[in-house]
Order: C-alpha cells, then sequence, then structure tokens
C-alpha cells in the first residue's frame, strides 16, 4: 500500500452460523485474534450469524460480536437468521436490518484532507428461502443513503450480485442483481460487501469492487478453500484485499485501484 500511513481498514466476517454442528470456536477465536491486532476502522458482519435463526444463536453470535475491538459495527442478518422467523430475534438483540454509516477518516483522495466514508446496508433476505432479493422499495434507500458528499462508498448485503467462481451451480444470486447494479453503478459505489457462498472472491466490475468474504468460523467449506475473512486496505490510490485463514493465518492479497480517484478517470468522466 502506497499511504499507509493514511489509510482505513474494513474488517469483513461472514457466515459464523453459531449453532450449526460443524461451527468451530477456535476458528472464530483466530478470527477475532487478527481482527483485533489488525485495528479496523469498521466491522462489517455480512450475515449468517446463525445456523437456524434461533434466539440462543443470535445470543452467540452477539457474545463473539462484541468481542471485537472495533469503533464501528454494521451486522446485517443472512438467510439463515431468517429462518424460524429469526428475524425478530435479530431485531431484538441486534438492531435494524438495514441502515446507513457515515463517519470521517484521515486518509485522503486526491486533494481532499480527509476521508469522508458512507456504509449502506439492507436485507436482501426472504423468509425461510436461500435465495434473496434487494427489492424495489430499497433502490431509492440505497440512492438517498448514498446522496452525500463523500469520498469512499460501501454498499453492505448478504447475497451476491454476480456468480461466485467454485460454487458449482448457481442458484442463488439476488433475483433483481441487474438492477441493483445499475443503482449501484449510478451512486458510484466504490465496493460492495457480501457473504452467503462461503468463498471469498473479488470481482472487479464497471469502476467498483464486489468483495465476497468466506466462513468464518465452520468447516462449511468447499474443496480446499478455508474458513476466511477478509481486511480492505484503502489509501490514497489503491485498495488492497486480504483473504486470511481462521485456521493458520495464512493470507492472500490482491490489490486493486482505486478508480475515483485517479486524475486519468476524472478526466474520462468529463
Amino acid at each position: 500500500m502506497k499511504g499507509t500511513e493514511r489509510r482505513f481498514t474494513v474488517a469483513q466476517i461472514s457466515d459464523l452460523h453459531c449453532g450449526d454442528l460443524r461451527f468451530d470456536a477456535v476458528l472464530l477465536r483466530n478470527c477475532i485474534e487478527g481482527v483485533n491486532e489488525a485495528r479496523p476502522d469498521l466491522l462489517v458482519v455480512a450475515g449468517d450469524l446463525t445456523a437456524n435463526g434461533y434466539r440462543d444463536e443470535f445470543r452467540e453470535a452477539l457474545e463473539y460480536i462484541r468481542a471485537f475491538e472495533c469503533p464501528r459495527k454494521v451486522v446485517i442478518a443472512g438467510n439463515h437468521d431468517c429462518r424460524n422467523v429469526g428475524y425478530v430475534h435479530f431485531e431484538e438483540l441486534l438492531g435494524p436490518r438495514a441502515g446507513v454509516l457515515e463517519f470521517s477518516h484521515g486518509g485522503s483522495c486526491g486533494k481532499n484532507l480527509s476521508e469522508r466514508v458512507q456504509v449502506v446496508a439492507v436485507d436482501s433476505n426472504k423468509s425461510d428461502l436461500d435465495d434473496g432479493e434487494v427489492g424495489r422499495h430499497n433502490y431509492r434507500f440505497i440512492e438517498e443513503g448514498f446522496s452525500s458528499e463523500v469520498t469512499f462508498k460501501v454498499f453492505v448485503l448478504h447475497h451476491h450480485l454476480i456468480t461466485i467462481p467454485g460454487t458449482g451451480r448457481e442458484r442463488n444470486i439476488v433475483w433483481d442483481a441487474g438492477d441493483v447494479l445499475e443503482v449501484l453503478r449510478r451512486t458510484r459505489v466504490d465496493i460492495v460487501l457480501s457473504g452467503h457462498k462461503h468463498v471469498p472472491y473479488v470481482w472487479p466490475l464497471d469502476r467498483m469492487y464486489l468483495i465476497t468474504s468466506g466462513t468464518a468460523s465452520t468447516w462449511r467449506t468447499r474443496g480446499h478453500i478455508p474458513p476466511s475473512y477478509n481486511l480492505v486496505e484503502v489509501d490514497e490510490e489503491e485498495i488492497a484485499v486480504h483473504i486470511i485463514s481462521s485456521a493458520d493465518g495464512s493470507r492472500r492479497t490482491e490489490v486493486y485501484p482505486r478508480w475515483w480517484c485517479h486524475e486519468s478517470f476524472a478526466e474520462y468522466l468529463r
């Protein structure tokens, strides 16, 4: 990273699945330790906190989430959390399933003296179904959420908007993915954070990056892909995505240009 002294960091975890037979508390403790060591500016928990949406599973997940030492946390529900009317327990224990967060950071983009980060999170779940849909009723919410003059925009949902390699036959892509992508393109979103498939991956798409995280704390994995979480580091010119194994701490890093900050791209827009 070129501007490490002025970067900000987002920790992205998902698919904890507390209560699942393949849940492993050691993996989650490793994840918590690694995230706390990185001291992120924002923690995003991208859904599926539980196995079946039961209240005791939410309580267990909440205790783990509280152990993450981060000044800002965005937690959304996943399809497993909405089983058995689990969204009621989610709202009572963790709060709303959609929201907007805005904060400043000491980093910079271009001539701006400080980074202004905006996060919009929505609920893409349909009760007792694995499929997801953002829904037309949320499009205006997204547009209004991203209406402020900020330098970095983060969109959060549980389901994926584009097919993830290594996940077999595609069944659960968001039903209205095309319309959602158009809304995000129009509002100039920088990164989209999601979970659901238990496979970490980054899709560069029309000057934004769609970043999925693996399962942070279960052995419900695919092939040789380990349980993992992401650290996303952002500086003046680049976005680095670190995919970190919850099992042994090994990591894979991918670095991408930060399009909206490049003068050449600003010239292209004109």
